[in-house]
């Protein structure tokens, strides 16, 4: 893997038939900006068009000579679908993916006129993706397996050089997990995220991230025997004070996917239905 940083409008092929164009909206949580990928030769699937943003939406027509037959969203971030309904009526591509949830920040205007289900395939000449339902970051994320070649693209669900955020109700550090166990199972080699450069060992980055959120887990529970009980903002700095406090709003959404799991396994209670109760270990050590 390449250590020059994406830059915004930056395209590189990544693999045969696979080139990775980046949109305009870098950032605090988009890093350089979201990868859309271009997949197909002569005819093309649009991975994560991005933002409705007028240039990248017509820099991805130039780069496909309009022929696209199909355009995908990992899920429905405003940063990954938005541009979907401009490709689909310049070009008369179908979209497809899952609608967008309830909850959360999402782009309701996404219509898929197809929904994809796991194990759905999406073929483009010679080219076929596998759609795997990987909720945890969204309840409605999808990577993608490019059939024979091991590439997987993840949107958020992987990104390089950062962590996710994993924010209910709409996100579930509980589904993350089991997301990532799954993809443990799948002939996944190489990860093409939605945002930074390309993963070149998909199986020791799951290992590394199931490792991460098991040891963030573990220091959640730490905290709160040690503090007794506590709220969200008081146990934050605690639990995250390896992170700069300016994530901490931020690693706030993580550390309530955390607790919530916790509760799922029977090992923290909290003292009322509200999301900022103080929350406390179910059989803390004596």
């Amino acid at each position: 893997m390449s250590s020059v940083p994406l830059a915004s409008g930056q395209l590189d092929e990544i693999a045969p038939g696979v080139r990775r164009l980046v949109a305009r909206n870098p950032g605090f949580m988009t890093g350089p900006g979201t990868n859309t990928y271009l997949v197909g030769q002569g005819s093309y699937v649009v991975i994560d068009p991005g933002p409705e943003d007028a240039v990248h939406v017509e820099r991805i027509l130039k780069e496909t000579g309009g022929r696209i037959e199909a355009v995908l969203a990992t899920h429905t971030h405003p940063d990954h679908s938005p541009a979907a309904q401009a490709l689909a009526d310049a070009t008369g591509a179908t979209i497809m993916g899952m609608p967008a949830p309830v909850h959360g920040r999402q782009d309701a205007g996404f219509a898929p006129s197809v929904v994809l289900k796991d194990g759905d395939e999406v073929t483009i000449g010679s080219l076929v993706l596998r759609a795997l339902h990987t909720p945890g970051h969204a309840s409605n994320h999808l990577c993608y397996l490019l059939q024979g070649t091991g590439l997987l693209f993840t949107g958020d669900h992987l990104m390089q050089g950062s962590t996710v955020v994993i924010s209910p109700p709409d996100g579930s550090m509980g589904d993350y997990l089991r997301s990532l166990a799954r993809l443990q199972k799948e002939p996944a080699t190489r990860i093409a995220p939605g945002h930074g450069l390309t993963i070149e060992d998909a199986q020791a980055e799951i290992v590394r991230i199931v490792g991460h959120r098991l040891q963030r887990e573990a220091k959640v529970a730490e905290r709160l025997g040690r503090l007794g009980s506590a709220n969200l903002d008081s146990l934050v700095g605690s639990v995250y004070d390896d992170v700069d406090a300016r994530l901490h709003p931020v690693a706030k959404g993580s550390l309530l996917a955390h607790l919530l799991k916790l509760e799922e396994d029977g090992r923290v209670v909290r003292d009322s239905p509200e999301l900022n109760a103080l929350w406390s270990l179910q059989n803390p050590p004596r």
